[in-house]
């Protein structure tokens, strides 16, 4: 077995796909002694589950395939992607054909401030909703928190431009995060400053899963986990992703890494927060996320709760995440539930339809990954309502595949419906149309993108958002 020292975690299960061989692979599953396996590093003895076997067989096939693909799959973003601006660029494909003639093309530059990501092009809105204001409270941060959930997949130059001038507000900072075990930057997020007559607020926002980037596919699907005393089990993929140091753990302060070319999350945004936190003593922050930046988001306050950071988690007002996976064990979700309520931290995490994504990974006797507190769930017409769980809970399942299907279609429909229904913001663009109708024989993927997350923060009712104890809503 590896000599990294695991000593900050009680058991543990990971998984080296760098390590396996083509053999090694398949005998994990016609043998359940996997502790004699190097690319399966396991504080257990032995693993008797066939499926709990084959489970850690898809996984480490699942990064094997990622990383093959990886230059491949970031190829065919940067074409996809470029194509999408050229087109918007030169005012749609008419145009673009018309300029070409003339040979007057205008060329998308990645790194401007006019160049959308692939989820930007999905849902190309960048203004707040104006009919929504400071005084209602949670439902505002949630509308706020989205949309910085929404621009976090675009550029600097993107981000820093729609908080300044669409937003009004303070930009902090746009950051890229170290992952020890990738040994490459894939982590980013970035803070902004809301200020209303001086009781401001920091929204942190991690970027999500990019629809080419491989390496943070492969955190998803990287099922190793850890379990922290006290604490519980956590998804092992985000914790790396959101700065596990590799051989350490979760020490105090980050140990020097001389391969590090830039930090680690947890540790300079928490640094960063205390120093803007000191300038004003009514100052709030909140953390928010889509899919796997919910992940991040929900992990951040549970390992500043590892390290005591009682100052910072006093003045935590919320985590929003949308569209987030399950990150931990039934211990983890009853230690979070316990250290959220006596700090007086609102969590909400919002489902919207058929989202494949906070359906993963399974919640079963194998997996062990549970989710925890309430469900802001809403339905294709952005009806919500609070649930202990989403409808489905695992996603795949024989009997619903039709009437997800059908939700689909009925969803694609919408499409062309929606803008004289609930007004001109919500008029659904070419790409996203055929977005939909590409996603019909998995339905659980095109809803999971943030356009209608948007639309549920926006339509959905503000009962749905109870009195917090602190913060903007007192």
């Amino acid at each position: 077995m590896a000599d990294c020292d695991k000593s900050f975690s009680s058991s543990y299960m990971l998984l080296k796909h760098q390590e396996v061989r083509f053999l090694d692979l398949f005998r994990i599953l016609f043998s359940s002694d996997i502790e004699k396996r190097k690319f399966v590093d396991c504080s257990a003895v032995r693993e008797e589950s066939l499926q709990h076997r084959w489970i850690i067989f898809t996984s480490i096939v699942a990064q094997k395939f990622l990383q093959c693909m990886s230059k491949p799959l970031a190829g065919m973003g940067w074409l996809i992607e470029m194509w999408l601006n050229l087109l918007r660029n030169n005012g749609g494909f008419g145009r673009f054909l018309l300029n070409l003639g003339r040979g007057r093309i205008e060329i998308p530059d990645r790194t401007g401030e006019t160049f959308l990501s692939f989820v930007g092009n999905l849902d190309t809105r960048v203004d707040l909703d104006g009919s929504i204001k400071h005084e209602d409270g949670s439902k505002y941060y949630a509308a706020l928190s989205m949309m910085a959930s929404k621009v976090a997949y675009e550029n600097q130059a993107v981000i820093q431009k729609t908080v300044t001038q669409h937003w009004k507000m303070e930009y902090l900072g746009f950051y890229n995060y170290w992952n020890d075990y990738q040994e490459k930057a894939t982590t980013q997020a970035f803070l902004l400053e809301d200020k209303d007559d001086g009781r401001d607020t920091i929204i942190v926002s991690f970027r999500g899963t990019e629809t080419f980037d491989a390496d943070a596919w492969s955190s998803d699907v990287d099922i190793s986990w850890y379990e922290l005393p006290t604490i519980g089990k956590i998804h092992g993929g985000f914790m790396k992703t959101l700065g596990l140091q590799k051989n350490i753990g979760w020490p105090k302060d980050p140990v020097p890494n001389d391969k590090r070319k830039v930090p680690l999350a947890y540790y300079d945004i928490r640094e960063r927060l205390k120093q803007q936190l000191t300038k004003n003593d009514q100052t709030r922050f909140v953390i928010t996320g889509h899919s796997l930046g919910g992940a991040l988001a929900i992990l951040f306050p549970a390992v500043l709760a590892f390290h005591e950071e009682k100052m910072l988690l006093e003045r935590l007002e919320g985590v929003y995440t949308f569209g987030q996976p399950r990150v931990g064990n039934e211990q983890f979700g009853q230690f979070m539930e316990k250290m959220l309520t006596e700090n007086g931290i609102r969590y909400f995490r919002f489902v919207y339809g058929n989202d494949i994504v906070p359906r993963l990974p399974y919640d079963n006797e194998n997996f062990m990954f549970k989710h925890f507190g309430s469900c802001l769930y809403f339905n294709r017409h952005y009806e919500g309502k609070l649930v202990d769980e989403e409808p489905n809970k695992n996603y795949f399942s024989a009997l619903r595949t039709m009437p997800k299907i059908i939700n689909a279609i009925m969803e694609l429909i919408r499409s062309f419906t929606i803008s004289g229904s609930k007004g001109p913001d919500f008029k659904e663009g070419w790409f996203l149309i055929v977005f939909r109708l590409m996603g019909l024989p998995m339905p659980g993927v095109p809803v999971h993108f943030p356009q209608d997350y948007v639309n549920a923060t926006r339509l959905g009712s503000s009962d749905l958002f109870l009195p917090s104890s602190k913060g903007p809503d007192q």
